[in-house]
């Protein structure tokens, strides 16, 4: 696993937003940000729940997304945001990590 970025969630609108039609939420571009940051913006009708929605989240760059979520608890099924499968899960001491499988 290679530290990809971080996830923070945030009422307040942010310059560049991105809609991402699928989660109902607008993200930053976490590669232009100097500390790798992403903020995300949930729309109330998203269908994203619990923790993924209210908690910060770190995200990893993994070979295989499905074999690296294996033993974690999924808070949200893998699903292609264009440019890589991502999929979020929650560790034992209840962390939050999105798990990225590039495709390139």
């Amino acid at each position: 696993m290679i530290f990809d970025h971080i996830g923070l969630i945030t009422e307040k609108k942010q310059d560049n937003e991105i809609w991402v039609e699928k989660t109902r939420v607008w993200v930053t571009d976490y590669k232009k940000h100097p500390y790798r940051i992403e903020w995300l913006r949930f729309a109330k009708d998203s269908p994203v729940k619990g923790a993924v929605r209210e908690e910060p989240h770190i995200a990893y760059k993994v070979d295989n997304l499905e074999e690296a979520g294996r033993a974690l608890k999924t808070l949200l099924e893998p699903f292609d945001v264009g440019f890589a499968r991502v999929g979020f899960y929650e560790l034992k001491d209840g962390a939050v990590v999105e798990l990225m499988q590039y495709k390139t």
